[in-house]
């Protein structure tokens, strides 16, 4: 059976997620898109139920969308409101989001960031 994180979903589909991440990655920054990255690695975890995969797409979605409350295209503040968002998203989850999560989001965003400050993911991860 073929992965359904693989196919598209309102907004949402993995290389745009992607492709959006890399793009943006330094302007939107290390808090949100470790964010973004502790989502999708928990939505891929088998355990992770299916209301809590479609809080993951929903959250993600929001992070695609080219219309948003605050426009991804001003500095900083543009990404506040997918920030908040993507927040709500890992509470509700949070239960899901385990270590070997925590440390495949890392990983990834060592490839994006090549320095980054550790207070900011545990900033992140207090919140879980």
């Amino acid at each position: 059976m073929k992965n359904p994180f693989e196919k598209y979903t309102g907004h949402f589909t993995v290389p745009k997620f992607w492709a959006k991440l890399q793009r943006f990655a330094v302007q939107a920054g290390t808090k949100t898109v470790y964010s973004a990255l502790l989502l999708f690695f928990a939505y891929r975890r088998k355990e992770t139920p299916a209301w809590a995969k479609n809080i993951v797409l929903g959250t993600l979605g929001y992070l695609l969308t080219p219309f948003d409350a605050l426009p991804d295209l001003t500095p900083i503040i543009g990404y506040t409101d997918d920030l908040g968002v993507l927040t709500f998203g890992l509470v509700t989850i949070a239960g899901y989001i385990n270590e070997d999560v925590r440390e495949k989001a890392k990983k990834q965003l060592g490839r994006w960031f090549r320095h980054y400050d550790e207070q900011d993911l545990l900033q992140v991860d207090q919140k879980l």
